[in-house]
């Protein structure tokens, strides 16, 4: 595994004050800044969750003074979610709400998988709608079409991109990015991200997409577990050419104050409804693999993403039983209403990805031939070999050894676009 080390606000101008003074002081910042290149939540805000490690952290939603006069007379669109929010001492502000209330032009809200409030299954088509706080319309971008159209478009001078991401290849948010900025290039529009900190950012790991397998679970040729925060990968799409015909997407990244990637992030809101704290954070990249499997992940329990099981497992050794029913975010789970043999690992301690869960899964499997979703599967991993490497029991080690060539090739490719140590 490659790792990088885990150590390391117009009503008045009063209310502009009051914003700017909710959201910090930034005067300290040592980043130089340029325009052309700016180097509903289910959970309630937990202020010892927010002050325990993300104290010093100015997230890019916080920086008003550097994004705020790029809105000035301009009709503005958002991409946005319930994690898209201006953080204060105990509380949180969303960032629509700030942003109507300072009398800034929004136009539209695009919304993501989930949904804008994030409350959609994983997967579900979500509609068009109307926020009903603010009564701005909501174009959803997990619905009909993944990508705003241009009539969608039309309206607007400027859009921002403003949702937490979890580091992981096949976690949507980065398509919807993508499609986003190809978009906005193909009008013409500018484009700010207001960067978030990456919780999985201190490494990198796993197969390399192929280009053949691209799909809204991955779009670029990235490692599983990228390493990059959401700023750093929008300069990488467009550094790189990935934007459709090699076009180029105005952009403007509001970077993060006092992050690093050896920085620990623990996330105060869950960024979709499967991802309910740190631990299955962590666990994603691992067991977001059994996605594209027969194996169910937790979804369907209150431990989504910390455990995982099916009932062709054999009991004998799988001995920890669970049983999915319907709840929030998992309307019809794996194997709903069946008792499932599995493992607990909701007190795992997590040191990046490993594959000797799925591994064992499949080692345990009664009937082999109900394991694997292969067209999922593949989705999943970004190619056909990896499946066939567990099919014929190559360890773990074996099969990162297959990895190395890809992941060094990457780490070269994305140092360019690096915005923190």
């Amino acid at each position: 595994m490659m790792q990088l080390g885990f150590n390391k606000v117009k009503n008045t101008v009063f209310l502009f004050v009051l914003v700017l003074i909710s959201c910090g002081n930034f005067s300290d910042s040592k980043r130089e800044i340029n325009n052309k290149e700016i180097a509903s939540s289910h959970d309630s805000l937990s202020a010892d969750k927010l002050d325990s490690n993300n104290n010093s952290i100015v997230v890019g939603a916080n920086r008003t003074e550097l994004y705020l006069p790029l809105l000035n007379d301009k009709k503005v669109g958002i991409v946005a979610n319930q994690t898209s929010v201006i953080f204060k001492r105990e509380d949180y502000t969303h960032l629509v709400d700030s942003l109507v209330s300072l009398n800034v032009n929004l136009k539209k809200v695009f919304s993501p998988e989930h949904g804008f409030r994030g409350t959609a299954d994983a997967g579900e088509l979500v509609s068009d709608g109307v926020d009903i706080k603010t009564g701005l319309p909501i174009v959803s971008l997990h619905g009909k079409s993944k990508k705003p159209s241009k009539e969608q478009l039309q309206d607007i001078d400027i859009v921002i991109f403003d949702i937490q991401d979890v580091g992981v290849r096949f976690y949507t948010y980065i398509s919807t990015l993508h499609y986003i900025m190809e978009s906005c290039a193909e009008a013409n529009i500018p484009l700010i991200v207001l960067d978030r900190p990456n919780p999985n950012g201190h490494y990198i790991e796993g197969p390399i997409l192929e280009p053949e397998h691209k799909s809204f679970l991955g779009m670029h040729p990235i490692p599983l577990v990228h390493g990059m925060t959401i700023g750093e990968m929008a300069k990488m799409i467009n550094g790189e050419n990935w934007l459709n015909e090699g076009i180029k997407c105005g952009l403007t990244v509001i970077p993060i104050e006092h992050y690093t990637h050896e920085t620990p992030y623990s996330l105060p809101i869950r960024p979709s409804p499967n991802l309910p704290n740190d631990q299955s954070i962590k666990l994603y990249p691992s067991l977001g693999l059994f996605e594209g499997t027969n194996i169910n992940a937790g979804r369907g329990t209150e431990f989504q993403f910390q455990r995982y099981g099916a009932p062709f497992l054999n009991p004998e050794t799988m001995t920890f039983t669970y049983t999915p029913e319907s709840n929030f975010g998992a309307k019809y789970p794996k194997h709903k209403d069946k008792l499932c043999y599995g493992e607990d690992l909701a007190k795992e301690k997590i040191n990046g990805m490993t594959l000797r869960w799925i591994i064992k899964a499949y080692e345990n499997s009664i009937d082999k031939s109900k394991f694997f979703l292969t067209d999922g599967f593949t989705k999943h991993a970004g190619n056909t070999t990896l499946q066939k490497q567990i099919e014929t029991g190559l360890t773990e080690k074996e099969i990162k050894q297959t990895w190395d060539a890809g992941l060094k090739a990457y780490d070269t490719m994305r140092k360019p676009y690096l915005l923190y140590e």
